[in-house]
């Protein structure tokens, strides 16, 4: 009742009165810090009267303590004491008061010896010197902590209940770094409440910045649920990625909140430590390796060279560009139909490298005389071919499109980097073409036919340096179309997230894993290989939604729901990295495995691709799709209208 009494009284009259109260200015610090000398020094007049010392001295009590105040100013000027925001102080700016008040003191006596030698008279008291110069730090420090203490006690008591009850993973310089710069947020977040020692299995009683560290002889959320906490903040740098995972879904497992923080090396910047603590993302969850790339081979290829990007613009593409700036090519051609990306791609990687020529191109890979010129002018040499229509229930509604731009725009720059003498050519391609079940899955398994016959077609001439080599990876998160930006946008729209079946399962890699891949594969290739990355452990994609649902500190199918819509047309329940015959070998990076699949004759299937190009001009659907299934045997529509094909 009292406390509760105590509260309303505070909120009335410092959250009325003082909640956006603004900074002092300088010089009003500086006006108090002069009259906190002042009193001192009546402090100290007061003490030696009452020890009845004798001593005379040529000038008055007032002048002397002027004189004194005086001395202690121009330090305080030089040594700038007053410049630190008080409800901010920090040790620094306690040394800096030590300083300026012990330069006053050892001036004032030297001064004061000086003038005994010359005149043999004192105008200070030594001892009264001493006393105002203790008494003066005491003040003007514990005016620091006074100011500090009431702004981070009552004020933050106002707003307490708004504040996320948090436990501090580690108590390390790192954890330690991390409490101070969340105790010093402005405005407030977190109130913290522990610190949870992982290396510590004994119970004892320590304590560090006034939070008690609780050693870890049971289970995180058993603890977070003792002291009342929210959430946990992971600032432990020893942890491995296995145990960062498993201690992330015990939490998410019991709806408490996780964030993480990133390895502190700046000290002093603590508003920099508290922006950089965020949630966990979903790709922090992946259980993957880091990927570790031959650079010097990457560089010594790239180096110097000119460079073609197709699909520059879109996720993997312009991320393909941002890696490859890195090994400073000469020349880098970007080219895309997609004006708006293209341009904001243009305005990011403009400040990024001035030594390299930067060339955006705005083409369709369907247009073999504009793409005939880009190569007579810049003649590259390496091309990497992201450009494509990916999104598998439009491609079954459209097929010709598919055909148009996966099919004939891949023909067309394997035919042009052929013929103007390309050193390396690199296909993207998808999981999705290993036995296809879907019209974009076939276009993209009827490119890597055709890049793969025609490398070794090429093989063939004595006079051809051109490799072609293609690389097949699963889905990627954060790309375009993928189903973490959608869930992300489902959840900020409060749901549902849509699930098309229940048992559905993916391959996952991040954007920047698969273009580092892309890159290792290119350099190592001989032409003709099909490179499969490795892809981890697959995800069923309910597990995805419901660790993202979590994440975002909400509670599966209470405050999320999670709906499930059917399977899409052409859509597998699971992906395949090879068909049922291939085998593969491995390469010296573990990541990265050769799939062996028997290639076509060129002269048959350039036939057939023929056929399929115009039967996409001229013929319906289920035609264009027939002649797929032609060339692809393996091809089974899954979910479509075209299953019917099949029987």
């Amino acid at each position: 009742m009292i406390t509760s009494i105590l509260q309303t009284f505070i909120k009335k009259i410092f959250n009325n009165r003082f909640q956006n109260i603004g900074y002092l200015p300088r010089w009003i610090i500086f006006v108090i810090d002069i009259s906190i000398v002042l009193v001192a020094t009546l402090i100290n007049y007061l003490i030696i009267d009452s020890l009845s010392v004798s001593f005379e001295s040529p000038l008055d009590r007032p002048i002397s303590s002027i004189i004194v105040a005086f001395v202690n100013a121009g330090f305080f000027v030089f040594f700038r004491t007053y410049a630190g925001i008080i409800r901010h102080s920090t040790f620094i700016d306690g040394v800096k008061l030590l300083i300026a008040t012990s330069f006053s003191y050892l001036f004032l006596m030297v001064v004061n010896f000086s003038i005994y030698y010359f005149y043999s008279t004192k105008l200070f008291l030594s001892t009264g010197l001493f006393i105002t110069y203790v008494i003066s730090f005491l003040l003007l420090f514990l005016f620091r902590i006074l100011v500090k203490n009431i702004f981070e006690t009552y004020f933050q008591a106002i707003n307490k209940n708004n504040l996320i009850k948090a436990v501090i993973y580690g108590s390390d310089a790192n954890a330690i770094s991390v409490a101070n710069a969340l105790k010093t947020e402005k405005p407030a977040r977190f109130k913290l409440t522990a610190f949870i020692d992982k290396f510590q299995q004994v119970k004892t009683s320590k304590s560090i910045l006034d939070l008690p560290i609780i050693n870890q002889t049971k289970s995180v959320h058993v603890i977070m649920r003792s002291v009342g906490a929210e959430a946990l903040i992971i600032a432990e740098k020893s942890l491995t990625k296995e145990e960062t995972i498993a201690l992330v879904e015990e939490c998410l497992e019991y709806n408490f909140k996780v964030f993480t923080v990133p390895l502190i090396t700046d000290w002093e910047d603590q508003k920099q430590i508290s922006n950089q603590l965020k949630n966990f993302d979903i790709e922090d969850l992946l259980e993957r390796k880091p990927i570790v790339l031959d650079n010097k081979r990457i560089s010594s290829q790239i180096n110097g060279k000119t460079v073609l990007i197709t699909g520059g613009a879109g996720s993997i593409g312009s991320e393909i560009v941002r890696q490859i700036l890195q090994y400073e090519p000469n020349h880098l051609i970007i080219l895309d139909q997609a004006e708006s990306p293209l341009h904001s791609l243009n305005l990011e990687i403009d400040t990024l490298s001035k030594s390299i020529e930067i060339k955006t191109i705005i083409a369709d890979i369907r247009n073999y005389e504009i793409l005939e010129s880009v190569f007579k002018n810049y003649e590259p040499n390496y091309v990497y071919h992201a450009a494509a229509y990916k999104h598998v229930p439009l491609m079954e509604e459209n097929p010709a499109q598919a055909i148009f731009t996966n099919v004939l725009g891949t023909k067309n720059l394997v035919d042009l980097s052929g013929r103007y003498g390309v050193e390396k050519f690199v296909l993207i391609s998808t999981d999705k073409a290993v036995n296809p079940s879907s019209v974009m899955g076939a276009s993209k398994r009827i490119a890597e036919k055709y890049v793969q016959s025609y490398n070794f077609k090429l093989q063939k001439k004595s006079n051809s340096s051109t490799k072609f080599i293609t690389t097949r990876f699963g889905n990627v998160l954060g790309s375009n179309g993928s189903v973490v930006p959608l869930f992300s946008q489902q959840i900020q729209e409060g749901g549902p997230i849509t699930i098309t079946h229940p048992d559905i399962i993916r391959y996952f890699m991040t954007i920047p894993e698969a273009c580092q891949l892309v890159l290792e594969a290119g350099a190592m290739g001989n032409g003709g290989e099909i490179y499969i990355f490795d892809m981890g452990k697959p995800v069923k994609i309910i597990d995805l939604a419901n660790k993202m649902i979590r994440l975002a500190g909400f509670i599966p199918d209470k405050e999320i729901k999670i709906k499930i819509i059917g399977l899409r047309p052409g859509e597998k329940l699971y992906e395949e990295l090879l068909n049922d015959t291939a085998k593969t070998l491995p390469t010296h990076n573990e990541k990265i495995m050769i799939g062996l699949e028997q290639a076509e004759n060129f002269e048959i299937l350039e036939l057939d691709i023929e056929e399929l190009l115009q039967t996409a001009k001229f013929s319906s659907n289920d035609d264009i799709v027939a002649v797929m299934k032609k060339i692809i045997p393996e091809f089974k529509s899954m979910n479509s209208v075209f299953e019917t094909l099949d029987t």
